[in-house]
């Protein structure tokens, strides 16, 4: 199991940065990479705070998560010779340094500044490309989260956040079904973990409505993700929701954030397995997250094809929609019966 070292959460502690990292890793020059809106919030104080605990940095943008984009980035950060990965940032930021740590076999810091999706804590990365599925790299050698930081990201961002925690009810469903069909592995640490951290925020979501708890929800994405830690594999956080959205990506790049697909996929495969699909979606209306296609510009047409297509993009990974021979017609059926269309 490849597991993060050391997990800090804290509140107004992004000045604490440096001494975080020295304690971890004592690198004398890192590499940051993060998007030009993170950089003008944190520059100044992530740079004072290496200055003090004499660490040299070198800072990369992130303008895009495509594999051409990732590769420049690589041989930037390639020339800079550092000892450390570290990305500062949404979900973006951190995949991309997550990738390029991989392949340049460093070790890697993650620092999220939105708690929208659980790649946060997760060795898992989402890249633009031919493979339209997330793809195994390197757990986080710590992960650094300042609250502060999070509740000021827009509210989309965490709401997209709970839609991937909803990804967890069903993908364990769908790694229970793995098992019982075909024997796979079932690692009941990791799910038993991954379902709590969706159950937490479901139960405690109807308080969410004024003002949701931003710690409570990026501790359940850490948690989900150090679950696919644990498994090995995104198992336990991905089941075929996640095919759906990654599916939509394929056909459809740019139509919603990953969350807020997972959370409409999550609604779609609960009718599927027999579980109640109304929690979820009295859960994501809490949050504010989106619970019909329409709300993110997701067409009929787009929905029913992916959901039709969602299974060929992994065979090998046995989920309910194995089980059911999805048409465009069923897929439009079964939309329409959740409210989702």
């Amino acid at each position: 199991m490849e597991l993060p070292r050391q997990i800090v959460v804290g509140e107004k502690n992004i000045g604490d940065i440096g001494k975080f990292l020295s304690d971890l890793a004592n690198p004398r020059k890192i590499s940051l990479v993060s998007g030009d809106q993170v950089k003008k919030i944190t520059f100044a104080r992530v740079s004072k705070s290496l200055e003090r605990s004499k660490v040299r940095k070198v800072w990369h943008l992130s303008r895009s998560n495509d594999v051409g984009a990732v590769d420049r980035t690589l041989l930037e950060i390639k020339n800079d010779d550092s000892d450390l990965i570290v990305g500062i940032g949404g979900g973006r930021s951190v995949d991309i340094a997550k990738m390029i740590a991989f392949k340049l076999k460093k070790s890697f810091v993650s620092v999220p500044t939105s708690a929208s999706h659980d790649g946060i804590a997760s060795p898992f990365v989402s890249l633009r490309g031919d493979r339209p599925y997330s793809i195994v790299a390197t757990a986080p050698l710590g992960v650094f989260v300042d609250i502060e930081i999070l509740k000021k990201a827009p509210h989309r961002l965490i709401a997209s956040g709970c839609g991937d925690l909803m990804a967890k009810v069903t993908a364990v469903r769908d790694w229970e079904l793995a098992r019982d069909r075909v024997g796979e592995y079932f690692g009941t640490y990791a799910a038993n973990l991954a379902s709590m951290s969706a159950k937490i925020v479901i139960d405690n979501s109807r308080n969410f409505k004024k003002k949701p708890d931003v710690r409570m929800i990026v501790e359940a994405l850490i948690s989900s993700g150090v679950a696919a830690c644990i498994a090995g594999s995104s198992r336990p956080c991905s089941g075929a929701e996640h095919l759906f959205s990654h599916a939509v990506d394929y056909l459809q790049p740019c139509v919603g954030l990953h969350g807020e697909k997972c959370g409409i996929g999550a609604i779609l495969i609960a009718k599927l397995q027999g579980q109640d699909w109304r929690k979820i979606i009295r859960m994501l209306k809490n949050v504010g997250a989106p619970t019909k296609a329409r709300e993110i510009g997701l067409s009929p047409e787009i929905l029913a094809r992916a959901l039709s297509i969602a299974q060929s993009l992994r065979p090998e990974r046995y989920t309910v929609l194995s089980e059911v021979k999805m048409t465009e017609k069923k897929a439009l059926a079964l939309a329409k019966s959740t409210g989702v269309l």
